[in-house]
């Protein structure tokens, strides 16, 4: 009986990212999690079989996780929709659709935050997005490196105008990670907790951050670039390798994701900038009852660095400015910076 084989590929259409290197093409044509022939593939994107060899090479090295089996051909391990602008602008809600002038995705760049910092601010009441399938220098607060493998994240960048700067805005990291919790859960993800002050976690372990840069004179407007960055699905390899970097993380599919990355990263979109209406307005009073609730720290012994050293208590919360509270056995303290760890239970 004849092997079954999967239908012949077409020549795939430039990448919506805008970049017709190889990797991104062969990238989108193993999307599908199907496999694929070198014969194919080829054909389909008018390369020859070595040349695709090369290109799945990259792809591995970028962190993809590829299968290349003899007489099969090569397939993604985790099958995944490529991050396309128009498909995130049409799953944008109308309302949000309106406020974002300008909606870009690119398959590799150094870092989202850093181009939209270069670019002008945008109006006061409209935003720029920048989305990439990989960050070659993809960061976290304090310059941390930010992994995540094409396909395996959402890494989005978005900048907003301020009129004049909020007073309240050490506390905008906690409002926009309420926002990513609230588009996790209308896709039906719950069970995802908050670390201040710019971490998302799930089962105890990094799911996503977010990192916010300012850039404003004394007086008027201020603009903001707001960072995020959620694991959808890393794959056990790079899991393990960032585990033993000291990092414990997870991803999406844990928490029995399934969806399409595109309308996920629209979700995420339209909190963030409904999110920042309110923030402009009220600060962080509208987003204090999801962050409690959500809260990761509260009422667990902790230690925080501060400039005299760390300094060990309980998590007390957050208060109205964003700070975090810490019962010491001398007083309760306010800590607008830092980092903070739970201390091991005794």
């Amino acid at each position: 009986m004849a092997a079954r084989r999967t239908p012949r590929l077409r020549a795939p259409p430039a990448p919506e990212a805008g970049d017709t290197s190889l990797p991104a093409r062969l990238f989108a044509c193993l999307a599908d999690g199907a496999f694929h022939s070198g014969e194919d593939l080829a054909r389909a994107l008018g390369v020859s079989r070595s040349a695709v060899w090369k290109a799945a090479g990259a792809l591995r090295a970028l962190g993809t996780e590829l299968d290349a089996v003899r007489n099969r051909g090569y397939r993604l391990v985790h099958p995944t929709d490529p991050l396309a602008a128009a498909a995130v602008h049409r799953a944008l809600p109308p309302a949000a659709r309106t406020r974002v002038r300008r909606l870009e995705c690119v398959w590799s760049i150094d870092s989202t935050n850093t181009a939209l910092l270069n670019r002008p601010d945008p109006a006061p009441g409209s935003s720029e997005v920048l989305l990439a399938e990989y960050q070659s220098a993809g960061r976290g607060r304090r310059g941390r490196a930010w992994r995540a493998p094409p396909g395996g994240a959402v890494c989005a960048s978005l900048s907003w105008t301020f009129g004049e700067v909020p007073p309240q805005i050490a506390g905008l990291s906690l409002a926009v990670g309420v926002c990513a919790l609230r588009a996790l859960r209308q896709l039906g993800v719950e069970a995802v907790g908050l670390k201040w002050p710019n971490d998302l976690l799930l089962n105890e372990r990094k799911l996503g951050g977010v990192l916010i840069e300012l850039r404003a004179e004394s007086e008027g407007p201020a603009c903001v670039v707001i960072g995020v960055g959620l694991n959808v699905c890393l794959g056990a390899d790079l899991k393990a390798d960032i585990a033993r970097g000291g990092l414990a993380c997870a991803d999406l599919t844990e928490a029995g994701f399934t969806g399409s990355r595109n309308v996920l990263t629209a979700a995420l979109i339209a909190a963030c900038l409904e999110g920042l209406d309110a923030f402009a307005r009220e600060g962080l009073k509208p987003f204090l009852a999801d962050y409690r609730a959500a809260d990761a720290l509260l009422a667990r012994a902790v230690k925080v660095s501060a400039p005299q050293g760390w300094i060990a208590g309980v998590a007390r919360g957050v208060d109205v400015h964003g700070a975090l509270l810490i019962e010491t056995p001398h007083a309760v303290q306010r800590f607008v910076s830092g980092e903070v760890s739970v201390r091991p239970e005794t």
